[in-house]
């Protein structure tokens, strides 16, 4: 169910429930210019803060649009209870006790429960959490200090932990921010469900979100489209590196796609973009809020000293930014500013010869914003203002706004240590639409994420995420090798000639119908290369004989296979049921290097040729399937088809299917097709 969130983040009427909490509640409203009515409930006092006091829900002069609820956790949910009767808007719960004290409480998770039976249809926010704050209306459900100021529009930031929103709210970067909300437990009403909310309000500009956990990947799915049709970008900071959710262990696939390696393809797959630390996010965000997401992660970078240069040029290997060398027509006007003793590249050390002219700065930084850049940085770090005279670095602020408003560039400012940005200098340029970046490897972080942002919009939206279905009862069962390779043949790929003997002279007859050479293998066996189980370029019946009877202790059986010709490259095509994101298909280097290399992508499904393009060409193994050292390309059509009809044999099984596991994956000369040598299937029945 879609419940509305408009009434209770947008409130006109509050009531406050509870002593101190409510008090600071009722505080900070009137301290941030509320306008709407509040209305305080408590079973004993006649007024609070100025305000006439009622005794219940039912004394109320009307149903209100939020309410504020900081009592204990059983009288939470009678007084939860009682405003749905009444048809409120929504409210926070406060009250801790609940799912997140379940392993202290035996009835936590019966309390909890309990408080969304009582809330019904209304929205509830909580348990366990501060509630939110309204910084475009001066609305605070907020039972403590903040460091906000009323902003006309910024971004939203919401996130599960009230300490990290607290932690947010005293940021110091000039980033607007209109609302910081937090969703403790989402009991009901999740991150992404709020986020939507949120996102619908014209005055919100970006979302950042911090995510512990994801709440519904139908409602993160959904917020992911409309922020696409509205053009507010998300971006998260998604903890959790650690996690492990892969119960599978019989093949090398659970080790290459993790939970956090899922995340983060599909908040790729759904354009939301992904920062790794907490001043990232609110640089991305202010990034976001002045320039939206970027068309390429092309950029220019301008300092008045080497130093400051090499680190720009350093932190760039480090991120997906592209210093991208200057066009011919900028040379000349670069070089007719600065002078001949300046050498002119990207990043530009334009030294100080300018220094402190408006006029010649401008005209340089003019040359370079005129290079089609995504955005085009200057790195300066401010005096201190309480010991020394910034009035020169003023002056290229100014420089560096001409010289954007000439050309219609994106600019930023970056200060290589956030501390020497002062807060005033930062407001001053987000006024004048230029970035204040606090950090170097802050600034190309959000870059990147802007410009990852920028690149999954300007493709068609992905199709509708596979869910997995309704996972199949009954026990796993792993078939046989042969078995795996007939389904996956039936599904499309290729795989080798081969029939399935009991004993050794069967093998060897079978061999000989093949032709050979040949592989045997021992059926029934995990991993047969660890086991003694598999033998190659068998060239003859005694070959195979002597094969067979050295592996007969450890097999209940053989599969003979016409030898595989000698591949470009070998890769691993692998899938596994995520408990978040459904099934999901991994591709990446195979046979001996998929521990070596580290070498995989991940692929959300349902997917498309053109993605599985993409995560083909993202591989280290890229340049064997290129050709490597004169050595044959691969036959990049025949492995997309592989991987493709690889991923349409998990979506059509994805309800029983527990593990696939194709390695290798022999990839052969341009022409001449891709074969899976391999094959390892877990399903239920």
């Amino acid at each position: 169910m879609i419940r509305s969130l408009d009434r209770l983040i947008r409130p006109r009427t509050i009531a406050v429930f509870g002593g101190k909490e409510a008090r600071r509640v009722i505080e900070q409203c009137d301290k941030m210019g509320f306008t709407g009515e509040i209305w305080p409930v408590h079973p004993r006092e006649a007024e609070i803060l100025g305000r006439k006091c009622y005794r219940s829900v039912a004394e109320l002069p009307g149903a209100p649009d939020a309410s504020f609820v900081g009592v204990n956790r059983q009288l939470t949910i009678d007084i939860i209870r009682d405003l749905a009767s009444r048809g409120a808007g929504g409210a926070v719960c406060y009250a801790s006790g609940f799912r997140e004290a379940a392993s202290e409480l035996d009835d936590g998770n019966d309390m909890q429960e309990a408080l969304v039976a009582a809330a019904g249809d209304m929205p509830i926010v909580g348990p366990n959490c501060y509630g939110f704050i309204n910084m475009l209306d001066g609305a605070l459900l907020w039972p403590d200090q903040h460091g906000m100021q009323r902003v006309e529009k910024g971004v939203a930031i919401l996130t599960q932990s009230s300490n990290i929103a607290c932690n947010i709210s005293m940021q110091t970067r000039g980033l607007p921010l209109a609302y910081v909300m937090t969703a403790g437990n989402q009991a009901q009403t999740g991150l992404s469900d709020i986020a939507c909310a949120v996102l619908e309000d014209p005055r919100v500009t970006a979302v950042g979100l911090h995510i512990e956990g994801f709440d519904s990947v139908v409602a993160l799915e959904r917020l992911a489209t409309r922020a696409r049709e509205l053009g507010k970008p998300v971006v998260t900071l998604k903890v959790g590196k650690s996690e492990a959710a892969q119960l599978a262990t019989v093949s090398h696939t659970a080790s290459l796609a993790g939970n956090d390696r899922v995340s983060s393809a599909l908040l790729a797959r759904l354009g939301i973009g992904r920062v790794d630390t907490l001043p990232a996010l609110l640089e991305t965000l202010k990034l976001l809020h002045v320039a939206g997401p970027l068309e390429s992660n092309d950029i220019s970078s301008m300092s008045c000293s080497g130093g400051e240069a090499s680190l720009m040029a350093d932190a760039g290997e480090r991120y997906r930014v592209n210093y991208r060398p200057l066009r011919d027509e900028q040379k000349k006007p670069l070089k007719d500013a600065l002078g001949e003793m300046v050498t002119i590249a990207n990043p530009l050390d334009y030294h100080t010869f300018v220094w402190g002219n408006r006029e010649k700065q401008t005209t340089a930084f003019t040359a370079m914003m005129k290079g089609g850049y995504a955005i085009n940085l200057l790195v300066l770090d401010f005096p201190r203002l309480d010991r020394c005279d910034p009035a020169d670095w003023e002056t290229t602020c100014h420089a560096v706004i001409d010289a954007a408003r000439a050309t219609g560039a994106r600019a930023g400012i970056v200060a290589s240590l956030g501390e020497n940005m002062p807060e005033a200098t930062a407001l001053f340029l987000m006024k004048a639409g230029v970035v204040p970046f606090f950090g170097i490897e802050e600034a190309l972080a959000a870059i990147e994420t802007a410009a990852d942002i920028g690149a999954a919009w300007a493709k068609p939206a992905p199709p509708r995420l596979h869910d997995g279905g309704v996972a199949a009862a009954g026990e796993a069962i792993t078939l046989s090798e042969h078995e795996a390779k007939v389904e996956l043949a039936a599904a499309g790929l290729t795989v080798p000639k081969g029939k399935t003997a009991a004993t050794a002279e069967e093998a060897a007859d079978a061999a000989e119908a093949l032709g050979f050479p040949v592989v045997l293998k021992g059926l029934g066996v995990a991993h047969k290369t660890e086991a003694g189980a598999v033998k190659l370029n068998l060239a003859s019946r005694a070959d195979v004989l002597a094969a067979a009877k050295a592996m007969a202790a450890v097999t209940s059986g053989y599969l003979v296979e016409k030898m595989v010709a000698k591949p470009v490259a070998e890769l691993i095509i692998g899938a596994t049921r995520d408990p978040v994101a459904g099934p999901v298909l991994t591709i990446g280097a195979g046979g001996i290097l998929v521990e070596l290399l580290d070498d995989s992508a991940i692929l959300t499904l349902p997917t498309t040729p053109e993605a599985i393009g993409e995560a083909i060409g993202g591989l280290k193994i890229r340049k064997l399937l290129d050709g490597y050292r004169g050595a044959p390309a691969a036959d990049y059509a025949a492995l997309t088809a592989a991987v493709a009809a690889a991923a349409s044999y998990v979506v059509a099984n994805a309800s029983k299917l527990e593990e696939l596991d194709i390695n290798p994956l022999m990839v052969l000369p341009n022409g001449q097709g891709a074969v899976a040598a391999d094959a390892l299937i877990r399903r239920r029945n």
